[in-house]
């Protein structure tokens, strides 16, 4: 089985590659010290396995968990980590293996052995091991069958159509399949919903218009486009691009 180890810590990689080495049947394929160098390395050498460290700087583990939980062969994922026992019962709850730092041997062994994957509703309630929701700092777009990570502070809007959403960006827009609702959900405190079909991210509104309809749009930073605003959210958007002005 090959196996992908992904930990900030340069010592603790090193640790567990010297851990694999010692057991028959395994071999680590790569290593990796972020999310995202996880994720385009889980594309490309296609994992059985990854040990996966939970607490990384900038896309956490379990964030880097639902982007790989996406490609077309999923990779096994065993946690590995230094959380305390309260915040470990969230993976006993979910049956997620997961192995305590400093990870022993016989324990490793015992994980592979038994590496299964993961389900979405399990990734979900990972979420909340810590007693905080977690928010995402990427964005998984699949394009010609790879995956791409579009940082959250790039976005300039988000477009609900029927079934998908388009999410845009200076300089190029995709199609996601993730619900208006949902985004507005997890990023309320970044972005602002202007109509039931529409959220545009608060750093790039500029503004306010009428068009030659006389309907209210507002104008985004970066893009030439403009969105329409409902009449009901109009006087939330109104206010909130005014404060944003008295504090520039």
């Amino acid at each position: 089985m090959n196996i992908l180890i992904v930990d900030d810590e340069p010592l603790a990689r090193q640790r567990l590659i010297g851990l694999v080495q010692e057991l028959n049947g395994f071999e680590t394929c790569a290593n990796a010290s972020n999310g995202k160098d996880a994720l385009r390395l889980a594309q490309e050498l296609k994992p059985d396995v990854v040990l996966l460290d939970i607490r990384m700087p900038g896309m956490d583990g379990i964030e880097t968990a639902h982007h790989m939980n996406r490609l077309s062969k999923p990779p096994a994922i065993i946690f590995t980590t230094a959380f305390s026992e309260h915040a470990l019962k969230a993976f006993e709850t979910h049956a997620v293996d997961y192995l305590l730092k400093p990870i022993k041997q016989d324990r490793l062994h015992e994980a592979l052995d038994a590496a299964a994957r993961l389900t979405k509703p399990q990734l979900e309630q990972l979420k909340y091991i810590d007693e905080q929701p977690k928010v995402r700092t990427h964005i998984c777009v699949k394009t010609r069958g790879t995956l791409e990570l579009v940082p959250i502070e790039s976005i300039r809007y988000f477009l609900a159509d029927h079934k998908y959403v388009t999410l845009r960006t200076g300089d190029h827009e995709c199609l996601i399949e993730e619900s208006l609702k949902s985004l507005e959900t997890e990023f309320d405190h970044i972005f602002t919903r202007i109509h039931r079909n529409a959220l545009v991210a608060d750093q790039f509104m500029n503004g306010l218009e009428k068009n030659s309809e006389g309907h209210c749009v507002i104008t985004i930073e970066g893009i030439e486009e403009r969105l329409e605003i409902s009449r009901r959210h109009l006087p939330h958007v109104r206010k909130k691009i005014k404060n944003m002005a008295t504090y520039k």
